[in-house]
């Protein structure tokens, strides 16, 4: 079987991939059926386990790490809100700098507790693992 019919149905492959995007609109960057969905829901993960850290490490950074003064936890807790609204706008264009710059936030906070910073850093490069799925899949 030869011509554009075998080109999009990805026989030819060993792992049945598809070359094409049926209807032979281009090439498939991933085997989603939604790509975009997919992605969206990846940086909406992220930052909801952010927002969940963020919250539960309130007290144990309060017990080991010694004085984390009002101004620290009030900046954790609306660090977590931020996190937890723009995990639900991640249809947006913008929610992706806005949850940059959200980790860029948490790294300044780490001005208010050393602790903070450690969790900036550590969600930072989650932040930038997801960034990179992201131009993978989308292109």
């Amino acid at each position: 079987m030869s011509g554009p019919e075998h080109a999009t149905t990805g026989d030819d492959r060993p792992d049945g991939a598809a070359t094409t995007a049926p209807g032979g609109r281009g090439p498939r960057r991933s085997g989603l059926r939604d790509p975009e969905r997919a992605v969206r829901g990846l940086g909406a993960g992220t930052l909801s386990l952010e927002a969940l850290v963020l919250v539960l490490a309130i007290q144990p950074i309060r017990m080991v790490g010694g004085d984390l003064g009002g101004a620290a936890i009030g900046a954790v807790v609306a660090l977590a809100v931020a996190a937890v609204l723009l995990a639900g706008m991640m249809r947006r264009p913008w929610a992706w700098h806005a949850g940059t710059a959200l980790q860029g936030l948490l790294m300044l906070a780490g001005l208010l507790h050393w602790s903070l910073l450690v969790l900036g850093v550590v969600f930072a490069l989650v932040w930038a693992y997801a960034l990179h799925v992201r131009r993978v899949i989308l292109g």
